[in-house]
């Protein structure tokens, strides 16, 4: 027989077997019903309790001994229709809470994390401004090295020309050993404040604040970026970022 109708109606594997034993036991002890349904001593009384909250099983009383019978098969049908009206119930009243629901989905802070490669890889995570910032909104690099890759200094001039078109400003720490000519090209950007951190110290990482997102870049021996979205991490390290910028002259 394909029970697989029955498990979909709501019913377990193990309320199965015992329901279909009783029916071709009719009135049983519990005895009878172990060997029949193959069911575990230890959960035999657990599946028929279930089964008679559901009217699918009732017993009466004979000299202190419990016989269990197995209600008409037509049960199964008014058990189902009891299930789909409540579950309708259910579905209007999970509806009337879904607006509280999204509500405190929204408060909750959101985390997640992204690895990206190469030198399109970090191109990729830097590029996610472009999908949260506004007209007017800043991001922020610090630790931006000395040195790069003539290739990414050539991808910055030009991201900087679209960046413009955009309205986004940024603010930018470079490393302090970074030559003036660097400096100054980044400054006659429109909207871009860039000058070098206030303490000699080098990393081989520079980082990305803006919004909820921070994103650490490795540009050698592997060129990596690590994008992390938690607004708590991000005011973390904006706080950072503003205690050196406001060492800076």
């Amino acid at each position: 027989m394909d029970i697989s109708h029955l498990k979909e109606a709501g019913l377990t594997d193990g309320e199965i077997k015992v329901y279909l034993a009783l029916l071709e036991l009719g009135s049983s002890t519990t005895g009878p019903i172990i060997e029949k349904s193959r069911i575990a001593r230890s959960i035999i009384y657990q599946i028929l309790e279930k089964l008679m909250q559901k009217g699918l099983v009732s017993y009466i009383t004979k000299d202190k001994t419990k016989y269990f019978q197995a209600s008409s098969p037509g049960k199964i049908l008014e058990f189902i229709e009891n299930r789909e009206i409540l579950l309708k119930e259910n579905k209007k009243k999970v509806e009337e809470m879904l607006p509280q629901l999204l509500l405190h989905q929204k408060m909750q802070p959101k985390s997640e994390a992204n690895i990206y490669t190469g030198f399109k890889g970090l191109r990729t995570a830097h590029e996610h401004t472009y999908q949260k910032l506004k007209k007017g909104e800043f991001y922020y690099y610090l630790g931006i090295p000395a040195s790069q890759p003539e290739e990414q200094h050539l991808y910055w001039q030009r991201d900087h020309v679209k960046r413009i078109k955009t309205g986004i400003k940024c603010k930018l720490l470079f490393n302090k050993d970074t030559k003036n000519n660097i400096i100054k090209n980044r400054t006659s950007y429109k909207g871009v404040n860039a000058r070098r951190m206030p303490v000699d110290l080098t990393t081989p990482a520079m980082f990305l604040i803006y919004k909820d997102t921070i994103v650490i870049f490795l540009q050698s021996p592997i060129a990596m970026a690590v994008e992390i979205i938690n607004q708590q991490v991000a005011d973390s390290m904006k706080q950072y970022f503003d205690y050196f910028w406001d060492m800076t002259k």
